[in-house]
Formats: structure tokens, sequence, C-alpha cells
């Protein structure tokens, strides 16, 4: 028997940060839009536990049980007194190492799709939960949507989406630690007095009327200048795709993957060939949201 679950990549609107904590983590104000890029995971019965990895960047994906997929196999299997004897199979295409959230992705698939396997019917809340221990990212992949995430960004509330926003995602060469860009800004804000971080109520009501241009207006992400900082080329595709008619631009989350809001499908493929073209970037995809999260096909 086998269960695959697709699940979305994710975007950052917003991405307001604040002062490190004690515990080494920031307060976020980060408000997730899914998009229509998925990894799709598949959980087999087997004799124990095993990843795989195919598509675009895979050699990247770690294959052992620091993977999230293996993780999450391993969490839910715990909790419910269980072995976690899975093959779970990773058919990767939200771009790795990007910023997207592709690795929280795969956990959130593999928790879904185990838990269907096994028939432990895990309720929303206790999912939710698991989804939290493994990431702060995590959670989100599970709901998917629009919503804002505080704490590390596992705390989520469900916000309105008015209509569907189109994108263009440059994709650079080599990925940007997340712990390294968070690093970055702790160093770029030193003596520094950061604010405590909020959802901005213009973005929010942006999102709410399916307003593309209000929501341009908006866009915002705090560890911005810390990815620039460790990789300053990603300045150069942000020109790019802003010459090529992109409503707006910025990094997606740590980076170093760049995200363009267009207006339409037609923009978006226009822009996604101006910056193909541009040389300032690997590869381009382009993708709309918001769309579900988690979902068992």
């Amino acid at each position: 028997m086998s269960v695959t679950v697709r699940v979305p990549a994710k975007v950052n609107v917003q991405l307001a940060v604040g002062a490190a904590r004690p515990d080494g983590f920031h307060d976020l104000a980060n408000v997730f839009l899914a998009v229509g890029l998925y990894d799709e995971v598949t959980v087999t019965e087997a004799d124990e536990l095993r990843v795989t990895c195919a598509g675009p960047d895979a050699g990247q994906v770690p294959l052992d049980r620091t993977n999230l997929a293996a993780r999450a196999a391993l969490l839910l299997a715990e909790r419910h007194g269980r072995s976690p004897a899975v093959h779970i199979h990773i058919a990767k295409d939200i771009p790795v190492a990007g910023g997207m959230a592709g690795g929280s992705a795969d956990g959130a698939g593999a928790l879904v799709a185990c838990d269907a396997l096994w028939g432990t019917n895990a309720s929303r809340e206790e999912l939710l939960d698991l989804c939290a221990e493994l990431g702060s990212d995590v959670p989100f992949s599970l709901v998917g949507g629009v919503a804002l995430g505080t704490g590390r960004g596992e705390r989520l509330r469900p916000l309105e989406a008015g209509g569907t926003f189109h994108w263009v995602f440059a994709m650079a060469d080599g990925g940007l630690s997340t712990p390294a860009v968070f690093r970055e800004f702790d160093r770029l804000t030193e003596g520094v007095s950061i604010p405590e971080p909020t959802a901005s109520d213009d973005l929010l009501a942006a999102l709410a009327k399916g307003d593309a241009h209000a929501l341009a207006d908006t866009l915002s992400n705090d560890l911005q200048p810390a990815a620039l900082s460790l990789r300053p080329s990603l300045a150069d595709t942000l020109a790019a795709g802003r010459a090529a008619g992109a409503l707006a631009g910025l990094v997606s989350g740590s980076g170093p993957t760049t995200a363009f809001l267009v207006e339409d499908a037609e923009s978006a493929s226009a822009v996604a060939k101006a910056l193909q073209t541009s040389g300032t970037c690997r590869s381009v995809r382009t993708a709309a949201g918001p769309v579900p999260g988690a979902t068992v096909i």
C-alpha cells in the first residue's frame, strides 16, 4: 500500500523580524502565501525507513534521518507507538534551499501521508503540533492558503484572500543557509532598536481585496538586506525583474530565490522570458496562488 500527498511551495509576502530571543530564535510576523509549485511525497510500506528523491536538484536533498520527511515519519510513529518502517519518495519540484519551504513541505507531506497509510487518525490539532516540532514553516505547508505566522512563524492565523496572485520566481545558483541569513541579520542590526514585528494592515487589506497593485506597494522582507549582503548578485536579479515589468520584487524568505509579483498570467510569461534571458539567474518558474496545503491525491 502507498499514499501520495501533494504539498505546495510558499512565498512570504511580508516577513517582519524581531530581535533575537534568548533561545536564539526571532519573533516573526510572517505572512505566507501558498503557490502552485509542488512536491509530491509518496509513502509505501517497507521493511525499514528509507528516503529517495527525484527531480531538479534532488542531489542536494539529504536522504538520511535529518530529512524533514524522515523526521516526520519518526515523530508520528513515536507518538503512536509503532514502527516507522516506510519508503518515503519525494518527487521534487519546489526549488531546493531556495527560501520557498521545500523541505518543510516534504515534512508536512510525509506527516499527512504516514497518517493516512497507518490509519493513525491524528486530529488537525495534533498534526499542527507535530509540524511545529519539525520546524517553523512546516505548519503552513500543512495548512496552505494565506496565513499570518507569529512566534517563530509556527502559530498560524488564516487570512482572507480576495483573488489569485500571479508570481514569477527566479532561482539563483546554489542555496543560502537560513541560519546564516539570520546571523547576518543580527550582525547588520547590532546596536539598532528593532520594533516588535507586526503584520501590515495595508498588506492584509490588499490580500483581502485581491488587489495585486496594492499588494505590490506593501511587500516587505526584513531578511532581504542580509540575503543581499551574503549574495550581492541578487540585486541584479531584482533589478532585471522590475525592469521587465514586474509590479514588485523581493527575496523570498531567506533566499536566494527572488519572487516577482505580476498583474496576470500573460505578464508572468513576459517577465519570466525576460528574466530567463537576463543572465542574472539560473532558472525561472511561474506560479499562482493561494492554493491549498498538503492534500492526499
